[in-house]
């Protein structure tokens, strides 16, 4: 009787030994939380979006983005929309409809309609895209299935020290070591027939 609970009590304390966290090198460390979350009020997560936001109209104007759980030491983000079902040139590139960086690190929302500027009032810096500065909606032809159109916003920590005449790879490179969050939004858009 003696050696089975002796036994049963050794397994059961290996079996929570196993459990518990390690100690340096061993284990996994406990998940910090949510990560950070990109939504906009205007369209739904993989939703369809509408077309005041896409080239179905003379003047699109960009929707509203807010976002949350932002990690503590963000000083600014950086916010990227493509289409990555579009290869540009039939080549790997695909087409970039917007990007922007040294949003301040404070800030937790774009308002919708935002202006073609290189530089906005809060510092926020708006770099060419495929054809302009600023936003350029989605444009997929009716023909062709829905396309993904993909927002990312990246938190940094730190600021950005590039101009508006900027590229992507240049963004993408200065980004590099300074991405301490990332999160993503994809609306699904194709011209009404």
């Amino acid at each position: 009787m003696f050696k089975k609970m002796f036994y049963v009590v050794a397994v059961l304390a290996f079996t929570v030994t196993l459990a518990l966290p390690q100690g340096k090198g061993g284990g996994k460390a406990a998940p910090k939380g949510p990560g950070m979350a990109l939504t906009s009020p205007d369209f739904e997560d993989g939703g369809i979006i509408p077309d005041k936001f896409t080239q179905a109209v003379p003047m699109a104007v960009s929707p509203r983005l807010e976002w949350t759980n932002v990690p503590a030491d963000t000083q600014s983000f950086v916010l990227i929309m493509h289409d990555p079902d579009n290869a540009l040139n039939g080549g790997t590139d695909d087409v970039l409809h917007w990007i922007m960086f040294n949003i301040p690190g404070t800030a937790r929302s774009l308002a919708g309609g935002l202006p073609s500027d290189a530089q906005l009032p809060d510092g926020t810096i708006q770099a060419k895209g495929i054809r302009n500065v600023g936003y350029m909606g989605p444009g997929n032809a009716a023909i062709n299935p829905y396309h993904h159109y993909t927002l990312e916003l990246f938190a940094l920590n730190a600021k950005l020290t590039l101009g508006p005449d900027a590229s992507r790879a240049d963004i993408m490179k200065a980004m590099d070591t300074h991405t301490v969050g990332k999160a993503v939004l994809v609306g699904r858009f194709k011209r009404p027939q």
